[in-house]
């Protein structure tokens, strides 16, 4: 565990330079109050209280904490009820919160897993579970499953408690943890779906899936449409199953007749996941991604993918051949950091101007970026 700054592995994929909205003409007017929230007097006050817990006022950190305080303050002129004011209170709270949580364990890579919590341990999906969990334990990883029965408990049995994290949701008949979180500082209760699914897929570094009914599908989907939209950094996501099992076969077959072949996704899109074979194919296809590729974000229009190695020349030419259609202008460079990066400073970048489209060949890229022999 650790208390002090640190790069985080997963960072936003393309972080927005200004947290104000660019168009507020669909909202009514704001009422006239005695003063307005952004009122420079107000302002200064609260730069004051930022300065009397610790921030440093001018900050970009600083900045955003303000306008946070000013948003608040201008739900009482806009007249928002109780139950509206209870909803974004409590999701800020919560998210604050999960954040501390996993904000102590910086280190270590994350997978999620999802799946159903009405899966009992005699099944074959249970079992591959165990092991999968366990393998990634083995590798360094922690767990994040929603920390309940079923496909979460058995993500949680593999490695252990003190290799994972658990994020519920209260519902009416899901009232405690499963066993093996239950009571740790690790386990996160959350009341809404939405900040709860936000932490699953801020904090993981990969996504593995075990068949289960509406709430596995809801997950994956918003997973695999996240990282498809480029509104999330890229991350591998593995499907498995127990043994004798055709649900992600099934799926497939479904996803490539019903949304391929109808023209609902690009044919790209197929490269976004992968169905493992075993627990130790999806392990190792998820270490695989990492095995050169570290992270990416965008510098304006540049797409800048982190290198844990440097590529050879010649490697660097022939991607940048076979992914041309990725290609605004120009061509892709091997360089240290751009200007305006302040994270990861001492890894090699791969950069070129993305056209912003075509995330599923993105996704391919990093595979052959992962075939490379590193440079000397």
């Amino acid at each position: 565990m650790s208390d002090s700054k640190h790069e985080p592995n997963r960072l936003e994929l393309d972080p927005v330079a200004s947290t104000s909205l660019r168009d507020e003409s669909a909202a009514p007017p704001e009422k006239r109050a005695q003063r307005r929230a952004d009122d420079p007097d107000i302002a200064a006050q609260l730069d004051r209280l930022i300065s009397e817990v610790g921030g440093q006022v001018g900050s970009y950190d600083a900045r955003l904490v303000r306008e946070l305080m000013v948003a608040g303050l201008k739900l009482i002129p806009d007249g928002r009820d109780t139950g509206e004011l209870k909803l974004m209170t409590a999701a800020v709270k919560e998210l604050r919160y999960a954040y501390r949580v996993f904000g102590q364990y910086p280190d270590p890579h994350k997978v999620t897993i999802f799946g159903s919590a009405r899966t009992p341990p005699s099944h074959p999906d249970y079992t591959v579970t165990v092991e999968f969990s366990r393998l990634m334990a083995a590798r360094g990883w922690m767990v994040i499953t929603g920390a309940g029965g079923g496909i979460m408990h058995a993500g949680h049995l593999g490695p252990g408690r003190e290799a994972s994290f658990g994020v519920a949701i209260r519902l009416p008949f899901e009232t405690t943890a499963n066993d093996v979180i239950l009571g740790d500082e690790k386990l996160i209760h959350f009341r809404y779906f939405f900040t709860r699914k936000l932490m699953f897929l801020s904090q993981a570094e990969a996504v593995a899936l075990l068949p289960g009914g509406f709430g596995t599908m809801d997950e994956a989907y918003e997973a695999l449409t996240l990282i498809q939209t480029g509104k999330t950094s890229m991350i591998p996501v593995v499907m498995l199953e127990g043994e004798g099992g055709d649900y992600w076969q099934q799926w497939e077959q479904w996803t490539r007749s019903g949304l391929l072949a109808k023209h609902f996704i690009s044919p790209e899109d197929v490269n976004l996941y992968h169905i493992a074979k075993t627990p130790a194919d999806a392990a190792d296809h998820i270490e695989r991604f990492y095995r050169i590729y570290h992270s990416s974000r965008y510098v304006k229009d540049a797409l800048v993918i982190r290198l844990k190695r440097p590529l050879r020349p010649e490697d660097v030419q022939r991607l940048e051949t076979e992914f041309a259609v990725l290609i605004k202008q120009g061509g892709m460079v091997q360089r240290g950091p751009l200007e305006g990066e302040t994270d990861h400073l001492a890894l090699p970048r791969l950069v070129f101007q993305h056209t912003r489209h075509k995330f599923g060949l993105v996704r391919k890229l990093i595979d052959r970026i992962n075939e490379c022999d590193p440079a000397a």
